[in-house]
């Protein structure tokens, strides 16, 4: 199987290199289409690069897809996942809890993941921390619709600490493989990717994605400027041999500097266009995602859903924030006020 841009969310493994495969797995909603994990597989069993989601079809369409390669569940040995958002790590939890494999993350998620199973424990809404964030863009409506909308933390059993906590800079044996990890925060304040260098692959989680821009500090506990922290991510790719792109979400792409060259371009223009916005009046982050088009598809921010928004406005509280630590804005705000921006 060889994924193109439309088929690459087709169940089945494709082969991306040598004893790799990527294994694109359902989600329950159609805005990602899918996730990708991949399986390495060695004489010692199979190394995964991120869970999936832990949904019964989701297991279904992992286990089918290793029968295919000649290998089951049981054979996965270890998890090593990118980051902690539910598509990427619930499923290794539901996984061990079956098989035992490993399961391992960056260090940098543990305030994430702490806090993720506080609220599922206790059953509180998951809200707090993005919803601080819209009442300082002055989005009081839909911080109240956010968190009206969104439901208790009712999944507490999906959520477990791993094995092992990961340091940036640990070489991981994979066979004959070694992984290099290298964290990358700004999707999440603890993301990693995984490099192997020798063979020039990026396992590179949401951090570059091909088709698409990950969303910014979408987390439980927020870093202070995320953009900032991202963007300094992307530019330690360039720093990298180029390698290929084995992305989370779409299809394998032939250069990890090439997307990383767009995705600055794209942050660029957007850290211009919310500027612009604020010279022509708009002084807060709801009143700059106003002005502002969402989507390939250039929609106005009512035209998303309520989640979307709620995405849409934290990021350009983020190119805000950039833009004040730049010089190019002022902000002005009493604590746990709504925050105003004007030219500098």
């Amino acid at each position: 199987m060889t994924a193109s841009s439309t088929d690459w969310a087709e169940t089945g493994p494709e082969k991306v290199a040598d004893g790799i495969y990527r294994i694109p797995l359902p989600l329950p909603s159609d805005s990602l289409r899918a996730v990708n994990v991949y399986a390495m597989l060695t004489h010692q069993g199979i190394t995964m690069i991120d869970g999936g989601w832990a949904l019964a079809d989701s297991e279904n369409a992992l286990s089918a897809a290793l029968g295919q390669i000649g290998m089951g569940m049981e054979d996965i040995r270890r998890f090593l996942v990118t980051h902690c958002h539910r598509d990427h790590y619930t499923q290794a939890i539901a996984i061990r809890r079956k098989f035992g494999p490993e399961v391992a993350i960056g260090i940098g998620e543990k305030p994430n993941l702490t806090q993720v199973i506080s609220d599922a424990s206790r059953a509180r809404r998951p809200t707090s921390a993005r919803a601080a964030i819209l009442r300082r863009a002055g989005a009081i409506a839909l911080a109240h619709d956010f968190e009206r909308t969104t439901g208790q933390s009712s999944y507490a059993a999906e959520w477990e600490l791993p094995d092992r906590w990961l340091d940036s800079g640990a070489q991981l044996e994979a066979g004959d493989w070694v992984l290099r990890v290298i964290e990358t925060p700004g999707h999440t304040r603890g993301h990693v990717v995984y490099h192997e260098e020798s063979s020039h692959l990026l396992f590179a989680g949401d951090h570059v994605l091909p088709r698409i821009t990950p969303s910014i500090g979408y987390e439980p506990t927020q870093a202070r400027y995320p953009l900032r922290d991202y963007l300094s991510s992307l530019e330690l790719m360039l720093t990298l041999p180029d390698a290929l792109l084995l992305p989370a979400h779409g299809p394998v792409a032939p250069s990890v500097h090439a997307r990383v060259a767009e995705l600055l371009d794209h942050h660029s223009q957007r850290l211009a266009d919310a500027c612009s916005a604020v010279g022509r009046g708009a002084g807060t982050g709801l009143e700059v995602a106003q002005r502002l088009t969402w989507t390939r598809h250039e929609r106005s921010l009512g035209e998303l859903s309520i989640s979307s928004q709620v995405m849409a406005v934290m990021e350009t509280m983020a190119h805000l924030d950039v833009l004040a630590l730049q010089g190019r804005l002022k902000s002005a705000a009493n604590p746990g006020a709504i925050v105003r921006f004007q030219p500098a």
